[in-house]
């Protein structure tokens, strides 16, 4: 996270959203799009070889100002396509909405990265997002695994079948840590994704040099080999591996 030239302070009340950091141009958020990236503050998973902890607890960080956001946005006009909400879980703050419909006013295209793990909340939301990059971990019994808790994967899975059926340009992507991740389990979560009828899937290996969890760092071995990948992609209308070299 960049945060460039915006500047920080303690939590306003009044921002609709707590934003932790900012990426302000990227090529590989949202599709064919140049975006900024605004990274939401706070997540209730604690996914094993999450890369983003300072975001996981929604007070721990100094938020850069709404109104700041906003001001750089601005300056954007004509630079930038789109803005990300991602996170930490973005669909975990209830003024979400609000921000989402302030910065499409101001004619930027708009994407959302998140986990599922509100699935009401991400339904009301939709009608006014432009694409959504979803991860699903694992499949629905292998979920509390990698998540840390109970009810996660009926969640995601139910986050799922709504996006998948919502007409919004989407990209399911897992993303793979060899701890997490074998042929078996791979089987099971491709067979799931099949039966919701989930078109576009992505297929990422795992950056490990920060893992929320020490002993996940620094395990080279990505499970599965070219064969592997191909009956993969075959079950897809569109499908991308995305390795980290």
């Amino acid at each position: 996270m960049n945060n460039a030239s915006i500047s920080r302070k303690r939590n306003n009340d009044a921002d609709p959203i707590v934003v932790g950091g900012v990426t302000p141009f990227t090529t590989i958020d949202y599709p064919r799009q140049l975006a900024t990236v605004l990274f939401l503050q706070g997540c209730p998973w604690r996914c094993h070889y999450c890369h983003n902890a300072k975001l996981l607890d929604r007070k721990e960080s100094i938020p850069v100002p709404w109104v700041s956001i906003l001001d750089f946005l601005q300056q954007r006009g004509g630079l930038i396509d789109a803005v990300v909400f991602s996170g930490g879980e973005p669909t975990l703050q209830s003024g979400l909405t609000d921000a989402v419909r302030q910065v499409k006013r101001m004619g930027f295209r708009v994407g959302l990265h998140t986990a599922g793990c509100y699935p009401d909340r991400l339904q009301k939301l939709l009608p006014g997002i432009d694409w959504v990059g979803l991860d699903i971990k694992a499949s629905k019994k292998h979920y509390a695994e990698v998540t840390g808790v109970r009810s996660s994967g009926e969640n995601a899975w139910r986050s799922a079948r709504i996006v998948v059926e919502s007409g919004v340009d989407y990209e399911i992507r897992t993303t793979v840590h060899p701890r997490l991740m074998d042929r078996d389990r791979m089987t099971d979560l491709v067979h799931e994704l099949a039966d919701i009828q989930v078109e576009n899937y992505v297929v990422q290996e795992c950056v490990q040099n920060n893992c929320l969890r020490p002993d996940y760092r620094g395990i080279e071995n990505f499970p599965f080999d070219a064969g592997d990948i191909d009956n993969i992609a075959r079950r897809f209308a569109r499908f991308e591996l995305r390795k980290t070299d």
